[in-house]
């Protein structure tokens, strides 16, 4: 009878179990889901972070040229418009800009010719 009893009382401790486990199994499928989304989520995202960089550094990313090309177009209607509207006369605006640009000239030819001083020991 006693042996009766053990049985009765492992089959309910073993079906409980089994019920607990059952449930826990569909909490860790759906959280195994999520993370393994999130996982697939982070690695597509750096590998198109990768893919712009590696297309940047070959040279191959369109949108630096464009935008290079609009911020020249831009310069040069604000120069051309500042030249229509200038409250000097034409003459003097000509010579006002050509000295502008000879000043920036010199500027980058002194820095240009200056020898810089060594650094490091290589050579000593």
């Amino acid at each position: 009878m006693k042996l009766r009893k053990e049985k009765v009382l492992g089959n309910v401790l073993l079906g409980t179990g089994l019920y607990l486990i059952d449930s826990l199994r569909d909490r860790i499928s759906d959280q195994y889901d999520d993370v393994s989304e999130k996982a697939r989520d982070t690695y597509n995202t750096a590998a198109d972070r990768v893919s712009r960089a590696t297309d940047v550094i070959r040279g191959e990313d369109h949108h630096v040229l464009g935008t290079v090309a609009s911020i020249l177009l831009g310069v040069g209607i604000g120069v051309g418009v500042g030249l229509l509207l200038a409250p000097a006369s034409g003459e003097e605006t000509r010579s006002n800009l050509a000295n502008k640009v000879q000043d920036f000239g010199d500027k980058v030819r002194s820095r240009v010719s200056e020898p810089k001083p060594a650094t490091g020991t290589y050579g000593e």
